[in-house]
């Protein structure tokens, strides 16, 4: 099937068509379109309905409409800003919209007098006295031929700067057009039984409909996802998905990695001096790992926990089975004070036993750091523990066997494998455990981790208790302050953690810093502590210290308390601005507290009034403390990429697919991916390539 269209027009460069010239080309790159075949893929985001007109007196807030009237009234209106206000009328006067422009010229006003009728499209909103659009599109109706409608619904491109809509529907024009020629069928990779089973339309047909939906069919079903041209895209590219990691697995299955096999002594002498009994959950993904590791073969597992389930002292049994075979331990954390505290931990559990893990991160510099290299180089760290220092040039292992990731979507793809590949010797490759804390609904998992094994402790150790979760409005922050003074006073402690809109780091930490002053001059008899992410290590670890050791009462700090934070005495969480985080980071947070026997209790400060999606959240976490269960709901409201903060890291970037909306089609999706290696290996690749084409790699480990 080397003949087809899409094979064709995957080498007619859009440069060839009609308007594109080197700059457009240019432009177009930037969003990944280089050939027509491109540019059929690149589907819209949104649709308008332009194929009716809606009467005034019909009109809804948070639609876009298109409308038809007589401008009954204009004029110049001064408030807050000035802004020309023109008032369109229906033919009984009685229903009208108020049409505002915050730009406007002299020849607009002359043109937008009284008597003139138009013809408008935007969107609709609440004024202060009426329904308003801003900035409609509009053109005059008072010739003789009144414009025609559309006979389609009109697409809304994903575009870049310098392309407006109008570029996008001459574009893909031109290539529908050369999708109608007989010579240019798409390829169809997916066998036809599966075609039928599911009562998929061809892909031409699809992306036909995709382009230019005809006006019968419901706004909502492409909205929705419900479509079937929207879910036949979908699901090839869910297959695609599944077909590269599959590609990756099996790659991985022909490298060989060291035999870690142990004589247990070090792992009999942690589990003997621990101060508390491993959970069947943590005994049963210990051994999961535990036989991974001696295998030929590298291991390749993701390991699942909520906050506070023991995923640490996991880590280090596998540690050690690392150790006892005679090879180093890379573990490597998205954050200083993440690796700070799987330090701690470490030392504390395996000093004992006569290691020492070493600490690298960005703040060793010189001879101290050019020290630990040497000795990471020569052997004598078989623990190190690191940010993404680890990584870096200069640093070599002498025999590194176990590579472990903790919170692995904070890294991009390449850093992960700069890290693999420097255990790579005499053709061997290092284990790896990728961990997170951030619970991943199974079917996401499936769908993102296809290529590797996956182990969950879905057990919290005994004598954790739930937490309680309130929200309150700030304009009661007195009360709160009040629940601080009184938990403090009952022989417990707190964390009051401050939140921005602004990204900025150091507007962040502004703002801790005012915050721990405005509170300890609100509570005077208690002990309050600062950390935030511009303050040095050796500024922020003795903080940390008199806090979990209890010289503290009140920590304030920045968001860089979500993870790797272990003080069972904390029983109060108080979150500001809880509606400007995600679900998940929220959770992260909550399980700070609630690590001890004590109830404890989360207060999320909020600033009114909330958006409908931060209500959403709120009222989440107020119904749940189980995190698998808020990550699925996180997960249909804000996206997979969101989740896991995979935006910037060029990780898990869908197109079509949604593996939230989507998930019904994924266990056929996987069964097509088996069906086309056992039966149609030809076709593997070119599906890839049409949907992954340049990103393959990223699953790569």
């Amino acid at each position: 099937m080397e003949n087809g269209k899409t094979q064709a027009l995957s080498r007619v460069s859009v440069s060839g068509l009609r308007g594109v010239g080197p700059k457009v080309a240019e432009r177009l790159a930037k969003v990944g379109v280089a050939s027509v075949q491109d540019l059929l893929f690149h589907l819209p985001l949104r649709y308008q309905d332009r194929t009716r007109l809606v009467p005034l007196a019909a009109l809804r807030p948070g639609t876009e409409a298109l409308v038809e009237g007589e401008v009954a009234d204009a004029g110049i209106g001064y408030g807050r800003r000035r802004s020309l206000k023109v008032w369109l009328a229906d033919a009984s006067g009685q229903a009208g919209v108020l049409l505002r422009f915050f730009h406007f010229s002299g020849n607009q006003i002359a043109a937008l007098k009284p008597g003139t009728r138009l013809r408008c499209f935007g969107e609709v909103r609440h004024g202060p006295q009426s329904l308003e659009m801003v900035h409609p599109e509009y053109r005059s109706c008072d010739g003789d031929e009144l414009p025609s409608l559309e006979d389609t619904l009109t697409p809304v491109y994903p575009t870049t700067e310098g392309l407006q809509q109008s570029s996008w529907l001459m574009l893909t024009e031109q290539a529908l057009a050369l999708l109608e020629q007989d010579a240019a069928v798409p390829d169809e990779w997916l066998p036809e039984e599966i075609l039928q089973r599911f009562g998929f339309p061809s892909l031409a047909a699809a992306l036909r409909l995709l382009h230019r939906p005809p006006n019968s069919i419901p706004l909502g079903d492409l909205c929705d996802r419900r479509h079937p041209a929207l879910r036949r895209l979908a699901f090839d590219e869910l297959v695609a998905h599944q077909l590269g990691l599959r590609r990756l697995r099996h790659h991985q299955k022909r490298i060989q990695a060291p035999i870690l096999g142990g004589d247990q002594s070090l792992r009999a002498r942690l589990l003997a001096g621990l101060p508390f009994a491993l959970t069947a959950a943590q005994r049963r993904v210990a051994e999961e790992i535990a036989a991974d590791l001696r295998q030929p073969r590298p291991m390749l597992r993701l390991l699942q926990g909520d906050v506070g389930s023991g995923k640490t002292v996991v880590a280090a049994l596998a540690s050690l089975q690392a150790v006892e075979s005679g090879r180093q331990v890379a573990l490597m954390a998205p954050t200083e004070l993440l690796s700070e505290q799987h330090l701690r931990n470490l030392r504390t559990w395996l000093q004992p036993l006569g290691l020492d893990p070493l600490w690298l991160t960005g703040r060793h510099k010189g001879r101290e750091r050019a020290e630990l290299v040497a000795r990471i180089a020569a052997g004598e760290a078989p623990v190190l523990i690191g940010t993404h220092a680890l990584f870096q040039e200069d640093v070599r292992f002498r025999d590194l066997g176990l590579v472990i990731v903790d919170e692995q979507h904070r890294f991009g793809v390449h850093q992960r494998m700069q890290l693999k590949e420097k255990g790579a010797r005499q053709a061997q490759v290092p284990h790896q455990l990728i961990m997170t804390a951030t619970p991943i609904p199974r079917s996401l998992a499936m769908t993102l981790y296809a290529d590797l094994d996956l182990s969950v402790i879905d057990e919290l150790p005994p004598g954790r208790t739930p937490v309680t979760t309130v929200a309150v409005p700030d304009n009661r922050r007195a009360e709160v302050i009040d629940r601080v003074r009184e938990a403090c006073a009952q022989g417990r402690q707190a964390y009051w953690v401050c939140t921005l809109i602004d990204e900025s780091e150091a507007l962040q930490c502004q703002a801790a810093e005012d915050t721990a002053k405005a509170l300890a001059e609100a509570l005077p008899d208690l002990r309050v502590g600062l950390v935030h992410g511009r303050l040095k290590a050796a500024e922020r670890e003795p903080v940390m210290a008199d806090f979990a050791a209890g010289a503290l009462d009140l920590l304030v700090a920045t968001t860089v308390i979500e993870v790797g934070v272990d003080v069972p005495n904390a029983s109060l969480m108080i979150i500001e601005n809880p509606e400007r985080l995600g679900l998940a980071q929220l959770h992260q947070l909550r399980g700070r507290v609630g690590r001890g026997a004590v109830q404890s209790h989360c207060v999320m400060l909020y600033h009114a009034p909330l958006s409908r999606q931060a209500r959403a959240r709120l009222a989440i976490l107020r119904e749940s403390t189980d995190g698998f269960e808020i990550a699925r709901k996180d997960l249909k409201l804000r996206g997979p990429g969101e989740v896991l903060g995979t935006k910037q890291t060029g990780e898990m970037q869908f197109r079509i697919a949604d593996p939230a909306g989507d998930e019904d089609l994924l266990p056929a999706a996987q069964q097509t991916a088996d069906i086309l290696l056992d039966r149609h290996p030809g076709h593997v690749r070119p599906l890839i390539d049409r949907w992954l084409a340049g990103r393959a790699e990223y699953g790569r480990v």
